[in-house]
């Protein structure tokens, strides 16, 4: 397969038929053009197999009449509505590629030197940019880490509707029973969430009794919790100042609020079960993780995101991918502050970020490197930011060089060094 190139190259000459679409969910918009600037009205077709026909056909129509030898299709990435799109015209003979959308947004007035923007004059911008030079090529996972990629959002998904029922199931207690966030300080537990579904207000625990209501305790959380925390919460009922009035309907939302977390868990363990299964599929999972600190999901998730390590050439590629690389703005006199684009894949940010939590932790791999940075008066979030980026270095390197990590590889080249 050929090595992925994410950088910005030229792909158009005077024998090639430009093709751009601005895509939407119920229609495309598509624009041709050739070198010679020759062009031909924008025109729509559906966004669905009958469309992209449609739209082939006429590509191989203008391809003929007019001599050209190769076609290059290019379109935003944005969202979900031009993947079927993608999918189709990478079974074509066509060179596929797209545009960052800010560059569409600040190129746009110089099409008519106006700010206006419509569906008929994005594909015209996007021509634009592609002639100058500034096309991306697209990068669509395939195989196991098509399937890694879509299992991965789907848990994400889960989690932040997870996050949600936490906060509104933690609003609701606070208005029937207030004082049971004091005592037993998190609605995740499996504790909380079991005497939330039994007895969720303060009469249930009052009339469960003290000894009933240590008993309880002890045997839902296997006896980490015992007669301190049970006389605790026993005590907060007695003298709790939560609602009376329409507790009814509360309480039926509450209900159903643990039963959705409780089917949540459910479906995230088997999203789970599919997603180990498919990261066996993987030939260089074992590369990745033999990081300490860096898990399956996490490992599965990064090559969901990424694609295949093993086709980007050079680490700036994967870098930008990320969203990780500098920036600066300076002028004159002024040296601005170097930060990350924050223009990549935020998914990807978010795997490499808490990876980089995981290994500065004690005992970690990141450990000591993390405690460098902040001596030299890193702010924590700068200090896990690069860390993150310098996790992303070594995985690729990992997978470039077909080798397992060694945490003491810089001493023993130190060693070889002196011998």
């Amino acid at each position: 397969m050929d090595k992925i190139k994410t950088g910005k190259f030229r792909v158009v000459n005077e024998k090639t038929l430009l093709v751009t679409v601005d895509i939407g969910k119920p229609m495309l918009t598509a624009y041709c053009r050739c070198l010679q600037r020759r062009t031909w009205k924008p025109f729509e077709v559906s966004n669905n197999l009958k469309g992209f026909e449609k739209l082939w056909e006429h590509i191989c129509w203008i391809k003929t009449a007019n001599h050209l030898e190769e076609v290059v299709v290019g379109f935003e990435s944005t969202g979900v509505y031009g993947e079927p799109l993608a999918h189709y015209f990478r079974q074509k003979p066509v060179k596929l590629v797209q545009v960052n959308p800010m560059h569409t947004k600040r190129v746009k007035e110089l099409e008519g030197n106006s700010p206006r923007k419509t569906d008929r004059k994005d594909p015209k911008v996007i021509a634009d940019i592609i002639e100058l030079g500034h096309a991306l090529s697209v990068v669509v996972p395939e195989g196991a880490a098509a399937e890694l990629r879509r299992l991965t959002s789907a848990r994400e998904r889960r989690i932040e509707r997870r996050t949600a029922l936490y906060n509104q199931l933690q609003d609701l207690v606070f208005l029937i029973f207030p004082e049971f966030l004091e005592v037993m300080k998190d609605v995740k537990t499996r504790s909380a969430q079991f005497l939330l579904g039994h007895y969720p207000t303060p009469e249930a625990i009052v009339g469960l009794g003290l000894e009933g209501l240590v008993q309880v305790l002890r045997r839902v959380s296997r006896g980490k919790l015992g007669r301190e925390r049970a006389e605790a919460l026993y005590e907060a009922a007695q003298r709790s100042g939560g609602i009376c009035e329409g507790r009814r309907g509360i309480l039926l939302e509450m209900g159903e609020m643990l039963s959705e977390i409780e089917t949540l868990m459910r479906f995230m363990e088997k999203l789970e079960e599919e997603i180990r299964s498919y990261l066996k599929q993987i030939p260089y999972r074992d590369m990745l993780l033999s990081m300490k600190g860096i898990g399956d999901i996490t490992v599965a998730g990064l090559i969901g995101e990424v694609g295949d390590f093993r086709q980007y050439r050079i680490l700036p590629e994967i870098m930008k991918m990320a969203g990780l690389d500098l920036f600066e703005i300076s002028s004159g006199k002024h040296k601005g502050t170097r930060r990350i684009s924050k223009r990549g894949r935020p998914l990807l940010r978010k795997f490499l970020y808490f990876a980089a939590i995981n290994t500065v932790r004690k005992g970690g791999v990141m450990h000591a490197t993390y405690q460098r940075y902040l001596e030299r008066g890193m702010p924590k979030m700068k200090a896990l930011v690069a860390i993150a980026r310098k996790l992303l270095r070594i995985l690729f390197a990992l997978v470039r060089d077909h080798s397992l990590y060694s945490e003491n590889y810089m001493k023993m080249e130190c060693l070889k060094l002196a011998a």
